[in-house]
């Protein structure tokens, strides 16, 4: 409220408020933000769990007054339902609660469902397909396809984009009595049950909304999917119909067969689930392990849960995505709630203390390297530390409300949590809803549901004297085997598909294999159709002729050996780049809790050969641009000079602060409005002669991150920055660093 009300989100490093068009696009991120006061609905919920009833009257009153949902604007289906359809039905959830329990509430009169149905009908015109698939986006004044909409021409859409309603439009049905959102809702899920792979029994991450074709065939249960499958499971535990589990059933055989590979869940091709389709795995499958202990399977939950654990502790937050030996993929940790979720599930599960402390890790990483004035701020890169100006409402909605309930007794508690299931943003819906208006006939539609191997399906609801029966070491015993995994070099697995060499065909060619000058690996190129092209300079170029394939079989397997190889070239030239640094603010009232990513230099002092970095007070130079003699040598002096992007070289620059006594240089860019969060990061090149004479570190910075550090001169004047290749932790390390005490002075009243 103080800082960003009636905004979508919280800007944390700002200490603002983010309104859709007035700050840079972030692409489909942005889909979530609908002028409807976002994070205040989706927290609505997390405030009864923290037994912050009154603040919860406050804010639904705000809701009711303030929020408008017939915004000219186009949002995300997905977001939308799951955070503010979710948010309102689960607000309504705990009002009528509390207001039953006869303390406070007492004025509600379900205006908060009232709104939830109103922006349910809003969400309907999507469904206006062939298929019943949803359309990806929806203006929320002029639905799809109107003249004025600016959406409704897409084809594709993702599968948990499709699949992930069912919770939020039954619930919706039940409460009000009106049955077409549970019809819709259903309808879609149906499409995608018919549309799966048949023989591997897997679906794809994304598919065609009108015609029902795959567009994208790896299977995982990670981004693109992971919220269809818990959604199979929690709408059989919401709504009692037995199809969903059946078909939940029949999907979790498959992931278990192709997908799980202990402590791993990899990727594999729909139509060839031997295969695996990619070598590194996204974050959000975090949530895997915590589904497992709903469905009962415990070993596996256990097994990888240690893994990601261990990921974490190596980098102190999940990066956006890892490899198969645990190397960042992409640095980013949007300080997603999914992890948390499982380590709460698990801890249910087992009772085993183990949970507890890496809670206690969670919460100490969250406070010591992503707290900073204003908030919680979303990592850029966890390996430098360095912040992004994000703070999505998935932080309060679902980690606050997780780590709470992780720690929490029965007695600290208001209401039974156990009387509700959690939706995929844990908005909290009441479990007596399965016998409320049943608007829908229950028919199980699930079409040649096969017997399935019995072993995955022993319990269907946790219960730890059941599945721990006088053994509380169960699951330390789980993990004891997987202990170093993350800190062992690990050379490659022989996949499945190897293991089966002797019996069977050869495996494709893998992008990571392929020799140029190997004549058997020429040959297999041709029978896939791909082309290998000599240029001038030595290179090599592929190019995929999918006709000229001997097989539609071969073809598949060549368009994977070039997306392969375009993967492996991506990752080839990020690692011959320099990574990015930190400038870390540790003045009052910073403390180094503000991080911001900067671009390194290819020359001056290497930050990542001195590890205490270069600390100083921060300076503008005259002339702001440092393209000429500096004209203010001393305040410019044992500091850090700031100076203007463009006229000049980066290196003159350079040399200029140089000369004038500056002990480093940040460079900051003159395009306004640019940001690490939409731009990527670029090293600044030399001026093409030697270089060895300037020693001084420099770094670039983005115009929105650097006016951060200028918007802190003009509030505080003496600012005091680190930089470095990565953040020290906060004010105790960075005084360790330079031994010497930190003194802070405040003024006086």
């Amino acid at each position: 409220f103080e800082h960003a009300y009636p905004a979508d989100e919280l800007m944390p490093l700002t200490c603002r408020g983010r309104v859709r068009g007035q700050e840079p696009s972030r692409g489909d991120v942005d889909d979530a933000l609908g002028k409807f006061s976002l994070t205040l609905i989706d927290t609505l919920d997390t405030l009864v769990v923290l037994n912050k009833t009154k603040e919860f009257e406050e804010a639904v009153k705000k809701v009711i007054k303030d929020v408008n949902l017939d915004n000219d604007i186009v949002v995300s289906v997905f977001e939308t339902n799951i955070r503010v359809l979710g948010g309102l039905l689960g607000g309504h959830s705990v009002a009528i609660m509390l207001k039953e329990k006869g303390e406070h509430m007492q004025w509600y009169n379900g205006e908060l469902l009232h709104m939830a149905k109103e922006l349910g009908y809003k969400l309907l015109p999507a469904f206006n397909t062939t298929s019943g698939l949803p359309y990806p986006r929806v203006n929320l004044k002029f639905g799809v396809r109107h003249p004025e909409a600016r959406t409704g021409t897409e084809t594709d859409t993702c599968t948990a984009c499709a699949g992930t309603l069912i919770l939020e439009f039954a619930a919706l049905s039940r409460f009000t009595g009106t049955s077409i959102f549970e019809e819709y809702a259903r309808k879609a899920l149906d499409f995608i049950w018919e549309k799966r792979q048949r023989s591997s029994n897997l679906v794809g991450v994304t598919i065609n909304i009108h015609t029902g074709d795959w567009v994208r065939k790896d299977s995982g249960v990670g981004a693109g999917i992971d919220s269809y499958y818990e959604y199979l499971l929690k709408a059989y535990v919401l709504l009692g119909d037995d199809s969903f589990l059946e078909r939940f059933n029949t999907h979790y055989d498959a992931i278990m067969r192709y997908i799980s590979q202990p402590p791993l869940l990899l990727d594999v091709h729909i139509h060839k689930p031997m295969l695996n389709a990619r070598t590194w795995m996204d974050s959000l499958l975090a949530f895997f392990p915590g589904l497992q202990v709903l469905k009962g399977d415990i070993r596996p939950a256990i097994e990888t849960h240690e893994m990601l654990y261990q990921v974490i502790k190596k980098h102190n937050f999940l990066p956006e995505a890892f490899t198969t030996d645990f190397r960042v993929h992409w640095a980013q940790h949007p300080l997603r709630p999914e992890f948390a979720e499982s380590t709460y599930f698990l801890y249910k599960a087992t009772g085993d203390p183990y949970y507890l402390e890496v809670g206690k890790t969670l919460i100490e990483n969250l406070n010591k390297y992503a707290r900073v004035p204003c908030g919680f701020a979303a990592m850029k890169d966890v390996r430098t530390g360095s912040h992004e100006d994000r703070m999505d409402s998935f932080f309060l909605a679902e980690m606050f409300k997780y780590l709470y309930l992780l720690f929490a007794d029965k007695e600290d508690m208001i209401f039974d949590i156990e009387d509700y299931i959690f939706t995929t943003e844990a908005h909290l819906l009441p479990l007596w809803l399965s016998t409320t208006n049943q608007t829908i006939s229950k028919k199980n539609t699930t079409t040649e549901y096969t017997e399935l191997d019995d072993s995955n399906f022993d319990w269907t609801c946790p219960n730890t004297q059941i599945l721990f029966p006088n053994d509380p070491m169960f699951a330390q015993s789980i993990r004891e085997p997987l202990k170093n995994v993350v800190d062992k070099s690990c050379p490659r697995g022989i996949s499945r598909a190897e293991e089966s060499l002797g019996s069977g065909p050869k495996p494709p060619l893998r992008a990571r294999d392929f020799m140029a000058s190997n004549p058997e690996h020429l040959e297999i190129l041709k029978k896939m159709g791909v082309s290998l092209i000599h240029l001038k300079d030595g290179r090599v170029q592929l190019v995929q002729h999918a006709v000229q394939a001997a097989s539609s079989l071969d073809a598949e397997d060549g368009l994977r050996f070039m997306q392969e190889m375009i993967e492996l070239s991506s990752q080839q030239q990020k690692e011959q780049q320099l990574p990015p640094r930190a400038v870390q603010i540790v003045s009052h009232p910073f403390f180094g809790r503000v991080v911001l990513t900067a671009g390194p230099a290819q020359f001056g002092m290497d930050l990542s050969k001195h590890k205490s970095g270069t600390r100083g007070f921060v300076v503008t130079i005259k002339p702001y641009n440092g393209c000429s003699e500096i004209t203010n040598p001393e305040a410019v002096k044992e500091k850090i000079a700031l100076m203007q992007r463009g006229q000049c070289m980066f290196a003159e620059k350079a040399r200029n602060i140089q000369k004038a006594g500056a002990i480093g240089g940040i460079v900051i860019d003159d395009n306004e409005g640019s940001s690490s969060d939409t731009a990527p990061l670029f090293q600044m090149a030399g001026d093409g002669k030697n270089t060895d004479d300037i020693t001084i570190p420099m770094l670039f910075l983005f115009n929105k991150e650097g006016n951060i550090i200028l918007d802190a001169i003009r509030e505080y004047e003496a600012v005091e920055v680190l930089l470095s290749d990565k953040a020290k932790d906060r004010v105790s390390e960075i005084a360790q660093v330079f031994s010497v005490p930190y003194i802070v002075s405040v003024a006086p009243q």
